[in-house]
């Protein structure tokens, strides 16, 4: 039942995808609003954030646990993935963000947290580039937590879009979302945090690395002050949380915070005014900031809505982890060969080769070389060779999963 699940989200997710590159993604959003199932989207996300947190690592501890194959364990972990790209397609869109109705608090925290892991992130290497344990040969438990290491922080840029996009919907949230994002969690400074250390770019030797579209790519001097995708919905959150009024009624604009959100001076240079002018607001609202002292917020005696999805499953569940790691090992993670293929037939008919294709940037590569591919394997049509002569040599790794895609 849940692969079934997970195999509609990932059609709606790819679904979402081309829709929004045609600009005709409303009947999709119509559906989710009037199905009511923003919500329930936003729960599954939880709960697999959940199970990340405390049924993965159990899974990597247990000894005599050798699965024939990780791909399902992966699903798991992409499942995350999905639902997060999805709701980053479709949360540009008010009725959206207004269908979400009081979850809409529980993805607040969500993002919070998502944030608060990309602003810990060291700046020295890329994620997907991380220098390799000093292992010969690697188990594949620890392979996929590598995997996961690097999926979560692309999961956390996409949580990142995602705040953001609530912002620009204050108007419509419910009355305890404002003060969960300014309050409760600080999300201002957490911004500002990002904005100094920005976790999607980094040096390595001696040249400037950013993050877009799923790669990191060398950036040419003469692009390395233009503004990325990433800066600018940092920026843009920025200016929705700080230039509201109600959010400058509500904010503690105490000695902390001022001085944290003061230091986004630095960054406001003409270049970036040029390339995102709104952010002249942004730099005459810091400057009114330095020479003033803002009224604290009013002490409003009100009945305060809280998230209840994550704190529901964590009491649900709680000192029972080990225990279900254990059934899902037996029932879930441990198929038999047989149905091992099943699912595989049934994964290659979600993961549409020409679907897949059409979202993919750039030209297939070669899976051996790297170099642009314009062959693939006749049997499972998953690979990509440049030439003959490597898919000959790779024959012998692919067999497994040929045999079983096929």
């Amino acid at each position: 039942r849940w692969l079934r699940q997970h195999e509609y989200v990932e059609k709606l997710n790819m679904h979402g995808i081309l829709s929004a590159s045609a600009g005709q993604e409303q009947l999709l959003t119509e559906l989710l609003v009037s199905h009511a199932k923003i919500p329930v989207l936003i729960g599954e996300l939880i709960s697999v954030e959940i199970w990340k947190h405390k049924i993965f690592p159990v899974l990597c501890r247990l000894q005599d646990f050798k699965p024939r194959s990780t791909f399902p364990i992966y699903v798991v972990l992409h499942h995350e993935a999905s639902i997060i790209n999805l709701l980053e397609t479709v949360f540009f869109h008010k009725e959206i963000c207004e269908s979400a109705e009081d979850s809409i608090l529980d993805l607040i925290d969500y993002c919070h947290r998502k944030l608060t892991l990309l602003a810990a992130r060291s700046t020295t290497a890329p994620a997907a580039e991380l220098p390799a344990e000093p292992l010969a040969s690697p188990s594949p438990m620890q392979e996929l937590q590598k995997q996961a290491e690097v999926m979560e922080f692309e999961i956390s840029l996409k949580a990142l879009s995602v705040l953001r996009f609530i912002t620009d919907q204050l108007d419509s949230l419910p009355l305890s979302a404002l003060t969960r994002m300014l309050n409760t969690h600080n999300l201002p400074c957490l911004l500002v945090e990002l904005v100094e250390h920005c976790p999607w770019s980094c040096w390595e030797a001696g040249k400037l690395k950013k993050f877009e579209n799923g790669t990191w790519h060398v950036v040419p001097p003469e692009d390395q002050v233009k503004m990325t995708k990433l800066d600018g919905q940092v920026w843009l959150a920025l200016l929705n949380l700080l230039l509201s009024p109600e959010c400058q009624r509500k904010y503690r604009f105490d000695g902390f915070n001022k001085s944290q959100l003061l230091k986004l001076r630095a960054f406001l240079t003409d270049v970036l005014i040029d390339q995102l002018p709104n952010l002249v607001e942004m730099q005459r609202f810091l400057s009114y900031l330095a020479v003033t002292d803002p009224a604290p917020p009013k002490k409003d005696l009100i009945l305060e809505q809280v998230p209840v999805i994550w704190d529901h499953i964590l009491k649900k569940n709680s000192g029972k982890w080990d225990a279900i790691a254990k059934h899902q090992v037996k029932n879930a993670f441990s198929p038999t060969d047989e149905e091992l293929k099943v699912q595989a037939r049934r994964w290659a008919q979600t993961y549409s080769l020409d679907m897949m294709e059409a979202l993919a940037p750039d030209k297939p590569r070669c899976r051996v070389c790297g170099a642009e591919a314009a062959k693939r394997c006749s049997r499972c049509r998953n690979e990509w060779y440049c030439s003959r002569a490597c898919q000959v040599q790779h024959w012998q790794k692919h067999k497994p999963a040929c045999d079983l895609m096929a």
